[in-house]
């Protein structure tokens, strides 16, 4: 029998809980795993923004995770382009995406090559978004941070 390939893509910047759920499920329906770990330019081209932890070292971290047997930089803003050079047989999303006209265009692609699109709950309590912004604020606290009288 032919080993059933996943793949899980992500930023994966300031790993966090939800990531590693991302992960334990897909491995969980699949016999081998690859992730693949978004770039800096990438992220700057898709989310404006580039990600606080370096694509070296988050390629680190995500090839460290037990679940995940490869890990690769993706660097094509297409998933199915992704597939055309690194093939699998299903891919794995948070399901913030299903519905989404990037959901049904993932859904519409890989529908064509006979590859299935799996969604699994989006763990909303924690995303490295909500990460950022906290980072941020405690930043933008800590430039003008006074301290209290008496206390040094």
């Amino acid at each position: 029998m032919t080993p059933r390939i996943g793949y899980a893509a992500g930023a994966f910047d300031l790993f966090h809980v939800g990531h590693l759920n991302l992960l334990r499920q897909a491995k969980a329906e699949c016999d081998f795993l690859v992730a693949g770990v978004v770039t800096d330019e990438l992220l700057v081209k898709t989310k404006g923004q580039p990600p606080i932890i370096p694509l070296a070292e988050r390629l680190e971290i995500v090839r460290n995770i037990r679940f995940v047997d490869d890990a690769i930089s993706e660097h094509l803003p297409r998933k199915i382009d992704t597939w055309r050079s690194n093939p699998f047989d299903v891919l794995f999303k948070g399901d913030d995406w299903r519905g989404t006209p990037k959901g049904l265009e993932l859904e519409r692609d890989f529908a064509a090559v006979g590859v299935d699109v799996v969604y699994f709950p989006y763990t909303v309590h924690t995303s490295s978004t909500a990460i950022r912004r906290t980072l941020e604020l405690l930043n933008s606290d800590a430039q003008g941070w006074v301290p209290l009288q008496g206390i040094p």
